[in-house]
């Protein structure tokens, strides 16, 4: 596709790793993928979908409480 082999890809990746360390990748990648769904979904003119990973809110106003 643009010519990169798997050695240029491990390069890369080591220098990621070394720049933005081990516990910031998964924030980075996780940014990059919920970036590119939400620009895939306004191109196509999908509404929005509830994200499965994303926990529903609840509220808390309503709890039952003995009497």
């Amino acid at each position: 596709m643009f010519g990169l082999g798997t050695q240029e890809l491990i390069i890369i990746l080591g220098i990621a790793l070394f720049i933005f360390g081990a516990k910031k990748l998964p924030e980075i990648g996780k940014g990059l993928g919920k970036s590119i769904r939400e620009f895939k979904s306004s191109v196509t003119g999908e509404e929005d979908k509830e994200d499965p990973a994303k926990p529903k809110e609840i509220n808390k106003d309503k709890t039952d409480k003995p009497s």
